[in-house]
């Protein structure tokens, strides 16, 4: 019933995201990594993060979070707090010791709201923190601050209110 809902979701985003021919990843489009051990959860940031312009490769647990971190090297991390294999805290001190991804903004993702866990995720390098559930438009929001700090050009601010009725 769950991932019905958010293939429903998926599908009204999609009739009114702006038009692409591109299908594949090209280094012009920025690479969101997106790590979150529910399906569903990883095909709404999916839906929404592509229909703005990025492309989004995906982690189901903290050893492929890594794994892929290390290959792909994205521009920006989306970690899930609790990630089965190797918990979202560790995945992201073990990407913050790399030399070749160290410095990827990491939006850290937890339905933990207290300051214990925020100064926890802030000390293993996150730089951004959203407690779920969350407004989507905040995410939006954490997505233009970073794309602002690296300097990168970020396709959000061209597609402003496609999702807003």
């Amino acid at each position: 019933m769950r991932k019905e809902y958010f293939r429903k979701i998926r599908a009204s985003f999609l009739i009114n995201a702006p038009k692409t021919t591109q299908t594949s990843y090209a280094p012009e489009r920025p690479l969101v990594l997106v790590a979150d051990d529910h399906e569903d959860t990883r095909l709404l940031y999916r839906t929404v993060i592509e229909t703005r312009g990025y492309f989004v490769i995906e982690a189901a647990d903290g050893e492929e979070t890594v794994r892929n971190a290390e290959s792909a090297r994205p521009d920006l991390i989306l970690m899930d707090g609790s990630l089965p294999r190797m918990s979202g805290l560790d995945a992201t001190r073990q990407i913050r010791g790399s030399a070749d991804v160290g410095n990827v903004p990491i939006v850290f993702v937890s339905g933990h709201s207290g300051t214990v866990f925020l100064a926890l995720a802030h000390e293993a390098g996150c730089d951004e923190y959203l407690v779920k559930p969350f407004n989507l438009d905040k995410l939006e929001h954490i997505l233009e601050n970073i794309a602002a700090r690296t300097g990168e050009l970020s396709p959000f601010r061209f597609c402003k209110g496609v999702f807003r009725r």
